[in-house]
């Protein structure tokens, strides 16, 4: 290959790279989905608007952990801290000082959540894994402590019920099934996500992309990585404290519990089952969660967390992308026919991923079974003993269940699978 060639060749590369970074921010079509379908929802079910408020902060408070997680590389489970910042905010200065109006009170609750991750992450940011893990649950423990031990000002977990707010825009009236509030808080959305997306697509964001892959590299050519991860995170929380202080505005009240490490827990698994680093990968995993914990609430009020629990065990077996990241797989193969036709060549050790899939799905298979009749004592002690037929069903339909997605998975999503052409 003379030298000419191989110019040629690197600048037409170097040309597809640029072309690429300079579109890769633009608006796709399919990028208006997950809002027609929130608009579509408010005539569809609009008596739930109420609830569908509560599924769009919730996505924004998973927007927040993913633009920290997902982009930046920041291990946290005390998001929950700055949620609750935010929502304290709102309450407060509606109950003591008489602040009701909606607009500027979210504001104040984004200042006040964002300074205090911009004070909180200059120290915390110096650790990393483990220690930087745990330093943010003891934050979110801490806040919901001195709460607890100042009641006259929090009303401890006993709460500030009864907040009133004034119309918002002075005119649009707050209705019993949340209409006003579902296009307040979605609105709230659609500028928080814009800002989030300029954000990721910028330079600043590319750099956070750089150190979630290597720190010591970034730090070797002289970022300020410090500073960025405090940046990000002071907006993050930012951002978590307008979804706190939406959650205060929408249900009129707010106790300690913002504060739990279930608040952060449960917005962790959002994450993860919609798929972290992609944006609308939050929309996709909170609504899931909302939607799912609302009904299996209502099935089983005692043991509706098993469902959650067995979804996730299920995304992070066979969906480490995430729910969202299956989808961008399944739709990125393609079949292809004539001269280019090709078939994927089995591997052995498939045979070996099915087999514990089988074991996983069978033994989930027969907690299920189970599961379902712990309602009643009789018969959960008579499942195994009298009822050997059922067990050997639900083990048989959850090992069947977990070699039928593992299968999929490895042909639809497998990047070790090898495709030759077609003899």
């Amino acid at each position: 290959m003379s030298d000419a060639t191989l110019h040629q060749k690197t600048l037409t590369a170097r040309q597809r790279a640029s072309d690429y970074l300079a579109r890769r921010h633009h608006f796709h079509w399919a990028e208006a989905l997950p809002w027609l379908l929130a608009i579509a929802a408010f005539f569809v079910f609009s008596n739930r608007m109420a609830f569908g408020s509560q599924v769009l902060i919730m996505i924004m408070f998973a927007v927040s952990l993913d633009l920290i997680l997902g982009y930046a590389g920041i291990i946290t489970l005390g998001h929950a801290a700055f949620f609750g910042i935010g929502a304290y905010t709102v309450a407060l200065a509606s109950l003591r000082l008489g602040w009701s109006e909606p607009i500027s009170g979210i504001i104040a609750g984004g200042v006040v959540a964002g300074l205090a991750g911009l004070v909180v992450g200059w120290f915390m940011l110096r650790y990393r894994g483990l220690t930087l893990l745990m330093l943010t649950i003891a934050f979110a423990a801490m806040l919901q402590e001195s709460g607890n031990l100042r009641s006259d000002i929090t009303g401890g977990y006993d709460g500030l019920p009864g907040l009133t707010f004034d119309p918002l825009f002075g005119h649009f009236q707050y209705d019993l099934y949340g209409h006003t509030n579902y296009w307040y808080v979605l609105a709230a959305l659609a500028v928080v996500f814009y800002v989030v997306r300029r954000i990721v697509y910028s330079p600043f964001g590319q750099a956070l992309t750089g150190i979630r892959e290597n720190v010591r590299r970034m730090n070797a050519i002289g970022s300020p990585v410090h500073w960025r991860l405090v940046t990000v995170y002071a907006i993050s929380a930012a951002i978590a404290g307008i979804a706190g202080a939406l959650f205060t505005q929408t249900n009129a009240y707010v106790t300690l519990t913002v504060f739990d490490f279930d608040t952060s827990a449960k917005v962790m698994v959002m994450l993860i089952l919609g798929g972290t680093g992609r944006l609308y990968g939050a929309f996709v995993g909170a609504t899931v969660y909302m939607v799912l914990e609302d009904y299996l609430s209502k099935m089983s009020p005692t043991f509706w967390q098993f469902g959650i629990g067995l979804l996730l065990v299920v995304a992070v077996l066979f969906a480490r992308r995430g729910l969202l990241g299956v989808v961008e797989s399944a739709s990125a193969f393609r079949w292809r026919t004539g001269a280019a036709r090709r078939r994927f060549v089995w591997k052995t050790e498939y045979w070996k991923a099915l087999a514990v899939a089988a074991f996983d799905g069978g033994l989930i298979g027969f907690l299920i079974g189970f599961a379902g009749n712990l309602g009643r004592a009789d018969r959960m002690s008579l499942f195994v003993s009298a009822f050997p037929a059922r067990v050997v069903a639900f083990i048989a339909l959850g090992a069947a269940a977990g070699i039928v997605i593992n299968a999929v998975y490895l042909l639809v999503t497998s990047r070790s699978a090898v495709e030759r052409p077609a003899s």
